[in-house]
């Protein structure tokens, strides 16, 4: 019989589904493209020739981040990009944080700088936590937003509770893929993307990753966060429809070979934004970390490109680093 983990307490969404599968030592698996990172594919990357080396080094580009933070004082439905993959989400009165990050993150190159400190983010109701990487869940601002917000859930993937625990005293929901859970009247999924996680060099994949889709009496949204291609986007469109708007990754995606079975580029990412059904295509996962071989500026000019030469099946949002957009 196969081993599967599941959060016993929480319904699930997909009929059939039984848990999220564990491999014989007990880690987590993707559902198609099973993944380990290996040492021996670092090393090959970080030593094989850089043909975006030069381009790259040249390219000063940044994307635009403004400071505006009059939405902290409306009740209005919003959402701000607050760089890389981390956002601040405002629906029917409920304020959320996805994979909120306000300092530097050691041994990783910023570009940009966070446009708003975590003292900004008083009055939080949900932290939403996608996976244990460290551009996503880091330590400092954790510690940092769950203090000035002790009253605020913590929802996030299976067996990230232990860590988190070292953090925080938040309450803490952990969910498997294809699970729900409901704060007044908000419906918040977690569902499956093509990753993988580790925080040490001996616990890889021991605490699940996945995305979000958040339901609310009139929006639904999907935050896609780390993944690669897979085809769990074409199925968001049996599970949920419509979709009004998809955040998903262009960046940290060269070269291909190596990153691809974690992170999209542009070009997978439209595929992915054509089959989910989304309406609107928000783009997000660059110009904020050096994380990889591309220049900073590449998603960006060819997400242009692609929506000139109308491959965008709907409409492409690329909004300041910082803004609010009213929902």
């Amino acid at each position: 019989m196969k081993s599967v983990l599941i959060n016993s307490e929480l319904p699930k969404i997909k009929h059939g589904w039984q848990g999220n599968p564990l491999d014989k030592s007990g880690r987590f698996v993707n559902h198609e493209f099973p993944f380990t990172p290996r040492f021996s594919d670092v090393w090959k990357w970080q030593t094989s020739p850089k043909p975006h080396k030069h381009e790259k080094k040249a390219d000063n580009w940044r994307p635009e981040s403004v400071f505006e933070p009059h939405f902290f004082n409306r009740a209005d439905d919003c959402l701000v990009w607050l760089g890389h993959a981390w956002f601040f989400l405002r629906l029917d009165g409920i304020n959320m944080l996805i994979d909120p990050v306000f300092f530097p993150i050691p041994l990783v190159k910023q570009l940009t700088p966070a446009p708003y400190s975590a003292m900004h983010f008083t009055g939080i109701d949900l932290i939403l936590l996608s996976h244990d990487h460290r551009d996503h869940a880091d330590e400092k601002s954790i510690k940092a937003i769950t203090h000035l917000n002790p009253g605020a859930t913590i929802i996030t993937g299976l067996r990230m509770g232990a860590l988190l625990r070292k953090w925080c005293r938040n309450p803490i929901v952990e969910m498997g893929w294809y699970q729900q859970y409901t704060h007044s009247g908000l419906r918040i999924s977690y569902l499956p993307t093509r990753h993988w996680s580790r925080r040490l060099l001996r616990d890889t994949n021991l605490r699940l990753w996945g995305a979000f889709m958040l339901e609310s009496s009139r929006k639904r949204i999907y935050a896609g966060q780390d993944s690669g291609y897979g085809s769990h986007y074409g199925e968001l469109q049996e599970l949920f429809d419509p979709i009004d708007m998809a955040l998903l990754g262009i960046g940290a995606f060269k070269p291909e070979w190596f990153m691809s079975p974690a992170h999209m580029g542009p070009h997978d990412a439209v595929k992915a934004f054509n089959e989910s059904g989304a309406k609107t295509l928000l783009p997000m996962h660059y110009g904020t970390l050096d994380l990889a071989d591309e220049p900073a500026g590449l998603p960006y000019r060819i997400m242009r490109e692609l929506e000139q030469s109308g491959y965008i099946h709907g409409d492409l949002l690329i909004p300041p680093i910082g803004q609010p957009l009213w929902l």
